[in-house]
């Protein structure tokens, strides 16, 4: 059993996207610890605000088998991937960390995830894992939080209901 740290966003129909990814989590891996659900502006596009959020679950799953798992997930919500990589997006699930693994694989894998550096990545992982030590780095969540340049701004959280 490992235990996978997510991130999850959506900026088209966020909210019902992201109350579905979290329906889907919780059917297939149980208890999932979550983080608020975070405002927050498009990053490397213009677009509409995305809505970010962090959680935790405990998989059986080894890291590419979660991997295929999320993207299916994904593609189950009118995931696009014909467009630029940075574009609108109905849902998006990335496992940023797994256990102290460090790896690379198909499919974009790659743990931990470069996204970490992006507060709508970090933000909401430092609110449910502070004491996490990311493994390559050796600081935990809210270390590398606090010495994020954007630590100290405003939160926008959002309510997707349900």
């Amino acid at each position: 059993m490992g235990k996978a740290y997510l991130s999850l966003g959506s900026n088209l129909d966020a909210a019902e996207h992201l109350r579905g990814a979290i329906a889907a989590l919780r059917e297939r891996f149980g208890e999932v610890v979550l983080s608020p659900v975070y405002r927050t502006r498009a990053v490397g596009f213009v677009g509409a605000d995305f809505y970010n959020s962090a959680a935790i679950v405990d998989s059986e799953l080894e890291p590419q088998a979660l991997n295929d798992w999320l993207h299916a997930l994904e593609d189950r919500h009118g995931r696009d991937r014909t467009g630029p990589r940075y574009g609108d997006r109905t849902l998006d699930i990335d496992i940023v960390l797994y256990d102290d693994r460090l790896l690379e694989g198909p499919g974009n894998l790659r743990i931990p995830r470069p996204e970490l550096k992006h507060a709508f990545v970090l933000r909401p992982l430092a609110d449910i894992a502070p004491d996490l030590v990311v493994p390559g780095d050796g600081r935990t969540l809210a270390e590398l939080w606090r010495a994020h340049p954007d630590h100290g701004q405003a939160a926008v959280v959002a309510d997707i209901g349900g």
